[in-house]
């Protein structure tokens, strides 16, 4: 009875707690479940407990709807680690009876129904005895689903079915596509005339891929009663906690603080005897009168016996002295109990050596002022960059608290050359001697007037144009290679092309272009050019701001108007022609400065197909005559000065 379907997908027990941020609130926060409670996301309900559902409220209303429906409505914000912190005495209470459960969400947790199925005498009684264990040791309602594949086992649980081998196919055809959760594809299939998942399942999946799409493609599959991955069950936690009570309260910092260094030698020997590494130490303590306290604390790096200890006594010294520098959470009794709670562990020998190298003074001492500052101040007063996706210069970079995990909130692959398969190398006019200097990435050639060999039909279609790159001396040589960075380049074989000499009356005499080089894959440059790594396997963030990156940004964009040799205003128009020669621009309120050197325009869409979050621009870069390099934005008909080239 605990084989797998006739469609090859593993046997699913899934348990589904209905109204899971409902009862999160009701487990954390006491808010009593019995009465109408809405949870409220972004202003819309994403739960509602059955007394307000009984009042016509429905998931996805607007606060001011739902209120209107029920005016004795309680509301919740709602919060995903509140949810999640509730749930694990859930799993932890099925993982007492059967072992390899995968989290699927807060509220949600499967398991292959094979296992407890033979031990309790079949999936019905493995279901049952999963519903009582929770009920029992967690005063929770739960609803057991078993069904081919994960996807199946979550519709059937929310009617606490066992779907027979082999018949989920069937079962999954009479659903209606809502069940998929994917707002935007479903209103499209209902567009469609596509109304049950069976008729989705119908359609080939190469139109299908065609059509919707890669998660189009996966939602067809679940539709069919394929899961696109199998169960990824989790390990029980190790039990690596450690704690002491006392008979005597500890109301002095350095009584409180010797007991501490005991509990942190205990608690890194437990550790080092698993092979791991504690970056994350939770302190909990309670008082003799019940009141109970607790702090996270964050490290870069492992934590030493000496390292936990200090911390303790760091927040053992803020705790029982929070009266006298006027903190209100100061104890109201001695501390009779004390505990350490590794939060954060990972295997020793996987550490990344740190800004500061991997031991050391220097760093040790970095850190423990960094983690006093967040003790004191909290975990957002030290915060580091983390570079991530996005177009813009502004949108890039996300602060993390020290100590946090450094991901990016959108992963992107590395841009390190304007043009794929590409590698550049300037050559600035009048330069002679080989290796001279470091070589920054420069691509296509024109002199003052934008004349002499023209590269950009050779180009890579859709990157923009590049004109008027003077090479003067010291400085401004410098931005005119940097500002070739964004222009196009030459497939093929290596090219270079001599600088043209500047025409009369169009500057000083020897005033030169740049001339640049464009490589393909694997080519090197005699003087300095350098192969290219190989490609991420992550595609790099569309429409990204190409080399080399501002060294500034602004936090508001600086107002800016760029004029033309006859002091009229610069636009362009729907064709992204340009109504005029860039030559001075006015920042702010200023004077106008000459304009030396522009690349441009590149356009940005962003968001199209959001109404009222479609955005459109035009970027420019340009170099001005005082040595300064600036990121020009035009939108809505007005410039914007959006970084600073340093």
């Amino acid at each position: 009875m605990g084989g797998n379907g006739g469609g090859g997908e593993v046997r699913t027990l899934l348990l589904w707690c209905p109204d899971w941020p409902v009862a999160a609130a009701e487990i954390v926060e006491g808010v009593p479940a019995t009465g109408p409670v809405v949870v409220l996301r972004e202003n819309r309900v994403v739960a509602c407990s059955e007394a307000a559902r009984l009042e016509g409220v429905r998931r996805g209303l607007r606060r001011r709807e739902a209120q209107s429906r029920c005016p004795r409505l309680v509301v919740v914000d709602y919060d995903a680690g509140r949810d999640a912190r509730a749930f694990e005495p859930v799993v932890a209470a099925v993982e007492e009876v059967a072992v390899g459960v995968e989290v699927i969400r807060p509220g949600a947790c499967a398991l292959a129904a094979r296992g407890p199925a033979r031990y309790f005498g079949g999936e019905e009684a493995a279901a049952e005895r999963i519903v009582e264990q929770v009920a029992e040791a967690c005063a929770v309602e739960s609803q057991v689903g078993i069904a081919d594949g994960v996807f199946a086992a979550g519709l059937a649980a929310r009617e606490g079915r066992v779907i027979a081998p082999g018949e989920t196919r069937a079962f999954l055809a009479g659903m209606t596509i809502d069940a998929l959760e994917r707002p935007e594809l479903v209103d499209l299939l209902k567009r469609l005339g596509i109304a049950t998942l069976g008729d989705f399942a119908r359609l080939p999946p190469g139109d299908v891929l065609t059509r919707f799409g890669f998660d189009g493609a996966l939602a067809h599959r679940l539709a069919a009663g394929q899961d696109h991955r199998p169960l990824a069950v989790r390990r029980p936690p190790l039990d690596l906690d450690v704690a002491d009570t006392y008979d005597e309260p500890l109301e002095r910092v350095d009584v409180a603080a010797f007991a501490g260094r005991a509990l942190a030698e205990r608690l890194h020997d437990r550790l080092a005897a698993h092979g791991l590494a504690c970056t994350r130490l939770g302190i909990e303590a309670v008082t003799a009168d019940g009141q109970e306290l607790h702090r996270v604390w964050r490290h870069d790096g492992t934590l030493t016996a000496a390292a936990i200890a200090e911390r303790v006594r760091w927040q053992l010294d803020g705790w029982l002295t929070g009266a006298r520098r006027g903190a209100p959470s100061r104890p109201t009794a001695g501390l009779v109990r004390l505990r350490l709670v590794p939060d954060g562990v990972l295997v020793h020998l996987g550490l990344q050596p740190g800004l500061w190298g991997d031991a050391g003074a220097e760093r040790e001492r970095a850190h423990r002022a960094l983690s006093r500052v967040q003790g004191l101040l909290g975990p957002e007063s030290v915060v580091t960059p983390v570079l991530g996706g996005g177009r813009s210069a502004d949108d890039q970079i996300r602060l993390v608290p020290w100590g946090d995990e450094r991901e990016p909130a959108r992963p992107s692959a590395p841009h390190p050359e304007p043009i794929r398969d590409l590698v550049t190398t300037p050559v600035l006019a009048g330069t002679g001697a080989e290796g001279e200097g470091e070589p920054a990435a420069v691509i296509s050639l024109a002199d003052r007037r934008g004349e002499g060999p023209d590269l950009r039909d050779s180009a890579e279609e859709g990157l923009a144009s590049i004109s008027r790159l003077p090479v003067a001396s010291g400085a401004g040589a410098a931005v005119g290679a940097d500002l070739g960075g964004v222009a196009g380049a030459v497939a093929g074989r290596a090219t270079l092309a001599e600088p043209a000499a500047s025409t009369a009356g169009d500057g000083a005499a020897g005033d030169k272009s740049v001339a640049m080089v464009a490589l393909p894959r694997g080519a090197r440059l005699k003087g300095g050019g350098r192969r290219v790594a190989r490609s991420p396997v992550l595609p790099p963030w569309p429409g990204r701001l190409p080399k080399p990156a501002p060294a500034v940004v602004p936090p508001q964009s600086l107002g800016a108007v760029v004029l033309d040799d006859a002091g009229t205003p610069v636009g362009v128009s729907a064709r992204l022609e340009l109504t005029g020669d860039p030559a001075a621009l006015v920042v702010e309120r200023g004077q106008p400065v000459e304009i030396s050197g522009w690349a441009g325009p590149w356009p940005v869409d962003e968001r199209w197909w959001a109404p009222g979050e479609g955005r459109r621009r035009a970027r420019f870069q340009v170099a001005l005559a005082d040595g300064r390099a600036l990121l020009l934005v035009l939108a809505g008909g007005h410039w914007a000065v959006e970084a600073i080239y340093d």
